[in-house]
């Protein structure tokens, strides 16, 4: 089970996250070409490895485990997928 971002993260962007994430599965990080353009953060599925050290520090509260996702979300977890061509 993968974490996810959702809604919450459009136009806020900080990279808290990826600082946080042990294994660089959030992108893009602000040194990437992507990061100005992208709405918001991904988490990669597949390298996500379910530590949740990502979640505490999320200033708008956008980051869920999979089965946590709320409803009204759950999109986003094909939207995360989709990023890293997965």
């Amino acid at each position: 089970m993968a974490y996810v971002i959702a809604e919450p993260c459009i136009g806020t962007k900080d990279t808290a996250c990826v600082d946080a994430c042990p294994v660089d599965c959030i992108h893009p990080r602000k040194d990437e070409a992507d990061f100005g353009e992208s709405t918001m953060l991904y988490i990669d599925p597949v390298e996500c490895i379910d530590c949740g050290a990502c979640v505490p520090v999320c200033p708008v509260s956008a980051i869920f485990a999979l089965d946590d996702l709320p409803e009204k979300w759950r999109e986003y977890a094909q939207i995360n997928a989709a990023h890293f061509g997965r």
